[in-house]
Formats: C-alpha cells, structure tokens, sequence
C-alpha cells in the first residue's frame, strides 16, 4: 500500500488530500521506486489551481529520488537497489512508493545524497537549460534575476557567476537578500522599496541588461522590459506573480528591439542525448560546490497543503522537500 498526495478537483491548497492507494506491478518499461525525498516546486500549485490543466484525479509532483525495489519487462539499464531520481515530467512525486518509466530516471551518483538530489534535479536542469541552453549567458554579461532568493533563482545566481557573469538579483526582504548574495548575486535590489529598473540602469551605467530571468510573471514584466538594454532578451519561464497577458509585440519595439522567451525544460531536454548532458552537466556543477543547494524546509508528505500555502505565500528562501 502506496501512500499519496491527489487532487480530485482544482483549487486552492485545501483540494489536496493524502490517500492510500494500491500500487500494481510496473509495467513494461517501467520500475517502481521507493520514494525516499520529494522537490517540491513552484509549477506544483500551478497543476493543482488548475493554471496548467492536467486530468483529474491526478496526482501532484514531478521530481523525487529513491531507490528501485522492482522492475518491470524490457528494462535492463536499472537494478533493483539503485539510487536513482526523476524530474518529471509524471506527475505523482508527493508520494511513498510509485511506478515510473525507468528511461525517466537518472542514477545518483555515491557523493549525492537523496534529500539534495530530490532538491536539486528539476531546478537545477532548469538552471542548466535557462542559462546555457536558452540564454547562452558568456562571461562578463551582466544579467538580472527575478526572485533571487528563490529555489531556482538561487541556482541562477551560482550558475551564473560560475559562467562568469555579474548577476542583480531581486527579492522581497533582508534576508532573502542575504540568501541571494550568498548564492552568488553581487547585486541585491530590495523590489519592495526600490524602482527595480532604475537600480539596474544604475548599476549598468544606463545600459540594462542583455538578459533578465524572470520566473515571477506578471508583477515583474513591466520592471523586466524596462531593465532591459537594446535588443536584449527577457527569459519569462514562471508565474508566481501572475501570468503575463495581452502582450503586445509593439511594446518590444519600444523598448529596444527586444527578444522573448517563454520556455519550458522538456522542450530543451527532449532526446536521451540532452537529457544525459544536462542531468550531467548539473551534477558537475553541484560537485564542484559552483551551485550550492540549500534545502531551506522539510516538510512531512501529510503537510502537502501547509507547504503549498508556503509556496504562494512567499515564505520559504531556498529548496523545499517533502519526507514520505
């Protein structure tokens, strides 16, 4: 008996229930893992308020590690007793045991403990992708991150600087502040009680920056396209500020000859090759201590709903796992 978190319906964190669940043998291609430490991310509440529409009843979680108890026909590449995790994109991760595909899997590595890598796999992919893949970010750039003190915007941030890059950074307190400049922000704008733009201008010489991350959204397009310099490129890859909407392309124009992105991980990491590469490329960055994963919280799997709350309350600084 599996125990899980699912949604019946969409909502607020309160449609979240834990149930026991009867687990079937894998399938063909499948294993089933013991689930040993749960990410939880931002794009969870958007799958349970219904901002991105999934099947109902479904449950919630895409990135976990554990280890493999049993396998499915066909699958030769794992073995029982492997630690292995999985960023997705299954939904099903807020859960004791579940069946997934074994090709979704990654080995750990010895030196990579559980609760980190079950932290680590979908941000820091994301990180991987968002600054090499799609910003193709070069030393000396200056670039500016929404959200700095966040899950993925601390990764950013040590990312970044391990490019090479000078990273402003934004957050919403003091001592996310702290977090974010320990993560790698030389530049910490306060966006509660500064003009976020104008800081950048200021400390770019009146330039902007030719790349800004935004995985805030709506609350921050407008300070996004006005800290940009001429034909530089706003990577908009969240919604934690609200969607962006009735984005007209003139607004590009206006501001410089802007490029926009709004990108998704599984649309960079689509084959075995570019899966194995980043899950690669993330792992060396994490050893060699360029991008430290700071788990800020550790939740049990029952208090699902009080880490949602969290989330969208703007209250947790780093990485948040849940413990089956």
């Amino acid at each position: 008996m599996a125990r899980m978190a699912r949604i019946e319906r969409t909502g607020g964190p309160d449609v979240i229930e834990i149930v026991d669940v009867d687990l079937p043998p894998p399938a063909a291609g499948e294993v089933c893992v013991r689930v040993t430490a749960i990410g939880v991310n931002f794009i969870d509440t958007y799958f349970r308020s219904g901002l991105y529409p999934l099947a109902l009843p479904t449950g919630l979680g895409s990135e976990c590690a554990g280890v493999v108890e049993a396998l499915g026909e066909g699958v030769t590449a794992l073995a029982v007793g492997d630690r292995v995790a999985t960023y997705g994109p299954a939904q099903g991760a807020y859960a004791t045991e579940r069946n997934l595909a074994a090709a979704s899997l990654f080995k750990l590595p010895d030196w990579l403990d559980d609760e980190t890598a079950a932290a680590v796999m979908l941000k820091g992919c994301t990180a991987e992708f968002l600054a090499e893949r799609c910003a193709k970010v070069q030393a000396g750039q200056t670039v500016l991150v929404h959200a700095a003190a966040g899950g993925v915007g601390q990764l950013l941030c040590g990312w970044l600087k391990a490019l090479g890059a000078t990273v402003i950074g934004t957050v919403g307190s003091e001592a996310k502040a702290e977090a974010a400049r320990a993560a790698g922000a030389d530049h910490v704008i306060l966006h509660k009680s500064e003009d976020i733009a104008a800081r950048v201008r200021e400390i770019t010489g009146g330039a902007g920056v030719p790349v800004v991350f935004d995985g805030v959204g709506g609350s921050t397009w407008e300070a996004s396209l006005a800290s940009a310099a001429r034909r530089g490129l706003i990577v908009s890859y969240g919604n934690a500020g609200g969607p962006v909407e009735g984005v007209k392309l003139a607004i590009l124009n206006q501001h410089g000859s802007l490029f926009v992105t709004r990108p998704k991980l599984y649309d960079y990491y689509v084959t075995p090759e570019e899966r194995e590469a980043g899950v690669a490329r993330l792992f060396e960055m994490v050893r060699s201590g360029a991008v430290k994963v700071e788990i800020g919280q550790r939740w049990r799997l029952d208090q699902a709903a009080d880490v949602h709350r969290a989330l969208e309350a703007g209250e947790t600084v780093g990485a948040t796992v849940l413990v089956p």
